[in-house]
């Protein structure tokens, strides 16, 4: 594994230590200095990639103050296990509440992510993305916490790229299918497969489209059933209904058996709605 640097190189900050460079003998200082809640908080950004302040505190900090969960996030920061990218959630005045957090060289290092290849800072992103992403993350989000009040049960849930799958298209020409997200869920003693697509109306019909023909396309080929016995619902998950009745249209314009697979909610009801299960 290639070191960012041959040194460490440390900064005091209070009684935190800001490190510039993550060497080895740093990332094995800290496996033995993080907590357990540290290493939650770093699967979910391995998962999920990015996360306001607000879903960690919700995710992983229950029962604690604020502040001190603020004070930890901060503290992960200043040792290069999280990053703050981008920008702040609602402007400048947003504050500690409006950070959002990635995982920094040192987070992806002990999450394993950079196996093979140097590790990189997060890179600016623009808005539509990561409001996109960070929708995503608010799903899962909810969905856990559906889960800690015995709504249901998470089994699995696979974000970009794990929730994507290929398959051989006309000409034998290999094709990507690419979900925001896979989910498996118990619910009532029934097991539920979901694609998940969060759409935020940025999308065109014609994009849209094209992204029915490609599950169409998968659907096709059989590959799911065969691994998994059940082709999983594709549940579109909008901001409004307005964005619910435009997809209704590109909808019917589907074949019946392709319009079958879809369904529809507002973001905000999708506990709501996977509760119901996955059957049509």
């Amino acid at each position: 594994m290639r070191r960012e640097s041959s040194r460490d190189t440390y900064t005091a900050r209070g009684d935190e230590i800001m490190t510039r460079y993550v060497t080895d003998k740093r990332v094995h200082q800290l496996e033995g200095r993080l907590a357990e809640r540290d290493w939650q908080i770093i699967a979910t950004l391995a998962r999920m990639r990015v996360a306001t302040a607000a879903q960690l505190e919700a995710l992983h900090f229950e029962g604690i103050a604020k502040r001190r969960a603020r004070r930890r996030l901060a503290s992960l920061t200043n040792q290069r296990v999280l990053a703050r990218p981008a920008r702040m959630v609602g402007g400048p005045r947003g504050g500690s509440t409006g950070h959002v957090y990635a995982l920094d060289v040192g987070g992806q290092r002990l999450a394993g992510l950079a196996s093979g290849r140097p590790p990189e800072r997060p890179r600016p992103v623009g808005e539509a993305f990561l409001n996109h992403a960070l929708a995503l993350t608010e799903v899962y989000t909810r969905l856990v916490l559906a889960e800690r009040q015995g709504l249901l049960r998470v089994l699995r849930f696979d974000a970009e790229p794990l929730s994507w799958r290929s398959y051989f298209g006309p000409g034998g020409v290999r094709v990507t299918l690419k979900p925001d997200a896979y989910a498996e869920l118990i619910v009532d003693g029934y097991h539920d497969h979901w694609f998940l697509e969060v759409d935020l109306s940025t999308e065109r019909s014609p994009a849209l489209t094209r992204q029915c023909h490609l599950y169409r396309g998968y659907w096709q080929g059989g590959a799911e059933e065969a691994d998994g016995g059940v082709f999983p619902r594709v549940l579109w998950l909008v901001p409004n209904e307005r964005r619910a009745q435009a997809l209704r249209q590109v909808f019917r314009r589907q074949p019946h058996d392709v319009a079958q697979m879809f369904d529809l909610a507002l973001l905000d009801a999708v506990v709501e709605r996977m509760l119901q299960g996955a059957a049509p």
